[in-house]
């Protein structure tokens, strides 16, 4: 499946279930990339808008670059209330922004589907001069819980892509070839969630490796992910722990 199809019918469990960002991600792109409400923003990847939320919030022109339609209409209407948001049809190598017209490109939990060669060059072209490029995810804290334990036990027996996205999405040599070896750095902040079942059911279905409703092994899935919550939950809830990591760097000439 192309990586721009993968959310197609996933975008009201996402909308619901996946997390946001905290505070510490916009304080430290202030911090570093010298940040004011007067900055354009080029958020690649936009999805439903999640990351671009919290620009918008402080006041800066947001360009949301989503090619999946369902993903980028869901973000037209959650942000419909910012008149600063942008919707762009386009991809992290084909951004149809144009050239120099953005002082910060981001990507909120999207970066691994990129074309590291293709899209650096796209965001050299967008970018003014001395402009940046933040990554962001949240991760979870894997094995941080029995929770948490379990839940990475259970994607590895239900969800076989996840443990090949997951090494996708922190591989250094990616790093180093969009911003340059060792020309990147990255601060981590805490994050959570807490759900019910529902929820917890949800947020697991959010993932583009998880199997769909109706799918083979997706009831096998769904009765191992009961018997983990009546195992783990207290108070009827359980804690996803992120830990939010934030990439700073300004993408490197081309050297391919």
């Amino acid at each position: 499946m192309l990586s721009t199809e993968r959310f197609q019918d996933r975008v009201e469990d996402y909308i619901r279930y996946r997390p946001s960002y905290p505070a510490d991600v916009l304080n430290s792109v202030i911090e570093r990339c010298g940040l004011e409400p007067s900055s354009v923003i080029a958020d690649l990847g936009s999805g439903t808008g999640l990351l671009a939320q919290l620009f918008l919030e402080f006041g800066c022109d947001v360009y949301g670059v989503e090619p999946n339609r369902a993903m980028r209409e869901a973000a037209e209407r959650m942000l419909a209330r910012f008149p600063r948001f942008h919707s762009v049809e386009g991809t992290a190598e084909a951004t149809n922004l144009p050239h120099s017209s953005c002082d910060v490109v981001t990507c909120g939990q999207s970066f691994h589907w990129f074309d590291p060669g293709q899209s650096r060059e796209e965001c050299r072209r967008v970018l003014r001069p001395a402009g940046w490029v933040v990554l962001v995810w949240n991760v979870r804290r894997a094995g941080a819980t029995p929770f948490l334990d379990g839940y990475e036990k259970l994607l590895r027996r239900h969800a076989p892509e996840h443990e090949e996205i997951e090494r996708n999405r922190y591989d250094t040599a990616r790093f180093d070839r969009f911003y340059g070896p060792g020309k990147w750095d990255v601060l981590t902040f805490e994050h959570s969630q807490f759900f019910d079942y529902q929820g917890t059911l949800g947020r697991l279905r959010s993932s583009s490796y998880s199997p769909k409703p109706g799918s083979p092994g997706y009831h096998e899935m769904e009765q191992d992910l009961q018997r983990l919550f009546a195992a783990t939950a207290v108070h009827n809830k359980i804690a996803f722990l992120y830990d939010t990591k934030v990439y700073f760097g300004r993408p490197a000439p081309q050297r391919d």
